[in-house]
């Protein structure tokens, strides 16, 4: 029997599919979903909630304790687009939740800690094609800052602690079951939702933007896969280059027509065009495919099939 598993930020666009996944592998017992508010009712019938402010450490202990948790995935943040609107509740929520987490671990209170990061570590002087699993970062957002910062915190933490930490570098991801929650990949969301709609989108970011993106259910298998790996092939303890396809948002127009012809899209860059600008357009993540077996499954078209046919149901 697996040992209990605890989800803090489970009622995020990430969180609420690694719930269910993981309950499906684990059972619904094993794994404690919590949040600062409650989730969608088929998440809240899914299994055990906890309501959890992931910066209160004793509230976390307690659950902790209460559960006899051994593995912890920290999934709470606040995203990118968010982040640039409320920089020091950004930075509090993002680094004291990790904190909080490593301190845990370093008690030898949990066993295993996943912790996202992100491709917003990476800024305007990163190399933008193939970028590099090590290379310059220098990231120009609170969230890539808060991010890198991390980082390095988990590293450390490893080294000097022996904290079995674990994560990846999402890049913008893609899902029909959660709406987003305010990143700068968002447009590849929402586009899906507007086609079947409205039959037209407005995007925020430019028709040449392109950016590192990926299947939700190419995440999820992502994380657990991480997670499952023995802890002897896990090389990297910072975070893991994370990639599935790259497109721009007229990429996503022209896939999206194979289904609706007469979709329309327009462009409107907004402030999150210049988050986009300093991001990377592709990613090198050879390291993960050789140290722990990552594949992703799904392609652009691939995904507008899923997107488009789950949106209609």
């Amino acid at each position: 029997m697996h040992k209990p598993i605890l989800i803090i930020g489970a009622c995020g666009q990430i969180g609420t599919e690694l719930t269910f996944e993981l309950r499906n592998k684990y059972g619904a017992d094993n794994v404690i979903a919590s949040d600062i508010r409650e989730g969608s009712d088929a998440l809240m019938q899914s299994g055990p909630f906890e309501l959890l402010d992931a910066t209160n450490y004793s509230a976390i202990e307690d659950v902790v304790m209460h559960y006899e948790i051994d593995e912890v995935y920290l999934m709470a943040a606040m995203l990118s687009a968010t982040a640039e609107k409320f920089p020091m509740r950004a930075w509090n929520l993002n680094m004291n939740s990790l904190f909080n987490i490593l301190n845990l671990a370093k008690e030898k209170k949990i066993s295993k800690v996943f912790w996202p990061s992100s491709i917003a570590v990476f800024g305007p002087n990163t190399p933008k094609e193939n970028t590099p699993q090590s290379t310059i970062m220098e990231p120009s957002t609170v969230y890539g800052i808060s991010k890198q910062s991390g980082e390095r915190w988990c590293e450390y933490y490893h080294k000097k602690y022996g904290v079995d930490v674990r994560s990846v570098r999402y890049p913008g991801l893609i899902s029909w079951k959660t709406m987003p929650g305010g990143g700068t990949t968002d447009y590849a969301v929402e586009i899906y939702h507007e086609a079947l709609k409205t039959g037209s989108y407005e995007s925020f970011l430019d028709k040449d933007t392109e950016l590192p993106m990926m299947y939700m259910d190419d995440a999820i298998r992502a994380t657990i896969s991480l997670m499952d790996s023995p802890s002897e092939n896990i090389k990297v303890r910072s975070s893991y280059n994370l990639a599935g396809m790259n497109f721009t948002p007229v990429d996503v127009a022209e896939s999206i027509k194979k289904h609706i012809p007469d979709f329309k899209i327009s462009f409107a860059p907004d402030f999150r065009q210049e988050i986009a600008d300093s991001w990377p357009s592709s990613i090198d993540d050879s390291a993960a495919k050789e140290e722990w077996g990552w594949e992703p499954r799904f392609d652009l078209d691939q995904t507008t099939d899923e997107m488009l046919k789950n949106l209609k149901e």
